[in-house]
């Protein structure tokens, strides 16, 4: 096996990351750099496909650069992604037709409430594991094809590739030699069966999308192609691919039935091990594949997306100006000894698990003379944890399997105040990995596997390593009180933007 490293890229919602990790798993070299949201409309979120390949290949060199490596070094590239956000190019040029229409945009809601009207929603529950929301990339699709003049005769010529964000690099890496995806990132599209594991014929004709430009769908350790040696500097496999949240549950170890994480980035996404066996919901939770490892039986996982976790921060920082970096929450937070009843719900975009309403708003309640930015930031990550039990709540119940412990990891599991709280308002222990970006490692271990670089699970499991585990310190009648008012609020922000919607002029 030629490389003594694997190269992760983990390209997020907000910034394309690229990590080098060694055959110890530890960070030897990374880089990291944002690029532009466009906002063209309100509840509308783009990206420009172009910015963000320039972007991740920037970050691949530099990250390299970092750990003194050549791209001759690298055994294997793994990659991770922004799930659900579409780009369509065309396949002559390579140029993208639009620009990519992000997980968070929400366009497509009221082709999402026809089909749901027109009583569309188990068939798509039966085949998808999924609700019919304008989360999933088959509302984007749709919309594309019926809002792009030619496109859709273009796309059923075979002219146009569609793709999610790891078909896109992938496409980019190997210079259009591969148009590709993964289990993981296939069964986020409205479009896969995820149980007999083909692209499915009676979606494809209820959203109209043509069959020609759909990529081709693989196990998420295997070898996909090889970079072109113009492009990334040598011919290097790319041999692991699953969408960000999959790659959080893979590189946190949670190979076992039942073993839960949620990781805090842009939304955050609690998801359980259910093993070979797929659990439908029967609380609104997604039934999603977790992952398929070379020729092994395809695992699954129940999910709550949560839209809104980070973002609020984020919000809190370029929107209203009251914070200058998001690591100012934690002593923000701390200054305070209650919320004073103040609640924050992120419905920015909607609301996602277990509720799946897209005319939620974002929502800010308990106001008054004596509030300040503390409460403001204290209330979004607090909205954080409360949105986290009511995800994890639900899938307890239908999986039926006790939750022992919570993993997580993200960039907000950083944040101890934050921890201690997601620790006291599921009245579980929350333990907190040595290696904060799972996303990117587990990338790495899907990768590595499919080249002999790791020889197994086992092997991945043993080089798991706690950095701090948050013991629920919080007594029963204060955590009920707190998640009461909670859903108290939530039900505030429920269905605010429908009658601005139906009365436009309104």
């Amino acid at each position: 096996m030629a490389g003594e490293f694997i190269l992760a890229i983990d390209q997020g919602t907000t910034s394309s990351r690229a990590i080098v990790f060694n055959q110890d798993s530890a960070t030897v070299g990374e880089a990291q750099q944002e690029f532009t949201q466009h906002y063209p409309r309100p509840g509308w979120v783009e990206h420009d496909a172009n910015e963000i390949w320039d972007v991740t290949i920037g970050v691949m060199r530099q990250a390299l650069d970092d750990a003194g490596a050549s791209p001759d070094d690298i055994a294997a590239i793994g990659i991770t992604n922004q799930r659900e956000t579409v780009v369509m190019w065309d396949r002559e040029t390579g140029e993208p037709v639009h620009n990519a229409i992000v997980w968070q945009d929400r366009r497509g809601a009221q082709i999402c409430a026809d089909l749901s009207e027109a009583g569309n929603d188990e068939m798509v529950a039966n085949k998808t594991g999924l609700v019919i929301d304008a989360y999933f990339s088959g509302s984007k699709v749709k919309w594309l094809l019926d809002n792009v003049e030619g496109l859709r005769e273009r796309a059923g010529n075979g002219e146009i590739a569609f793709g999610t964000m790891d078909t896109w690099l992938i496409w980019k890496l190997t210079n259009g030699r591969a148009h590709v995806t993964d289990y993981t990132n296939a069964s986020r599209t409205l479009l896969y069966n995820i149980f007999d594991l083909h692209w499915d014929d009676e979606l494809l004709e209820l959203l109209g999308v043509p069959r020609e430009m759909l990529p081709e769908v693989k196990p998420s350790s295997y070898v996909y192609g090889n970079t072109d040696a113009g492009v990334f500097g040598a011919e290097v496999p790319v041999a692991g691919v699953a969408g960000d949240q999959q790659a959080a549950l893979f590189g946190e170890v949670a190979y076992e039935r039942g073993m839960t994480k949620n990781t805090y980035g842009t939304g955050s996404f609690a998801l359980m091990n259910t093993g070979t066996e797929p659990i439908k919901s029967e609380r609104a939770m997604l039934t999603t594949i977790a992952w398929g490892l070379g020729d092994e039986p395809v695992e699954y996982a129940l999910e709550g997306a949560i839209f809104i976790t980070g973002a609020a921060v984020q919000w809190l920082r370029d929107g209203l100006g009251i914070i200058q970096d998001a690591a100012e929450t934690e002593e923000l937070a701390a200054s305070l000894d209650s919320n004073d009843d103040v609640y924050f719900v992120p419905g920015l975009v909607g609301l996602g698990a277990p509720h799946w309403d897209s005319y939620a708003r974002g929502t800010i309640v308990g106001l008054t003379r004596g509030t300040g930015r503390a409460h403001l930031a204290r209330a979004a990550l607090e909205a954080m944890c409360y949105q986290t039990r009511d995800a994890v709540e639900a899938m307890a119940a239908d999986s039926g399997m006790d939750i022992p412990t919570f993993k997580a990891d993200g960039g907000a599991a950083a944040n101890r105040w934050m921890m201690q709280f997601q620790a006291d308002i599921l009245g579980v222990p929350v333990e907190v990995p040595e290696t904060l970006e799972t996303t990117a490692l587990g990338a790495a271990y899907l990768a590595g596997l499919a080249t002999g670089f790791w020889s197994d699970r086992e092997e991945l499991k043993n080089r798991w390593r706690l950095r701090r585990r948050y013991e629920p310190q919080m007594s029963e009648e204060e955590r009920e009180r707190l998640y009461g008012r909670w859903k108290e609020a939530l039900e505030r922000s429920k269905s605010w933007a429908k009658e601005a919607v139906e009365s436009p002029l309104a």
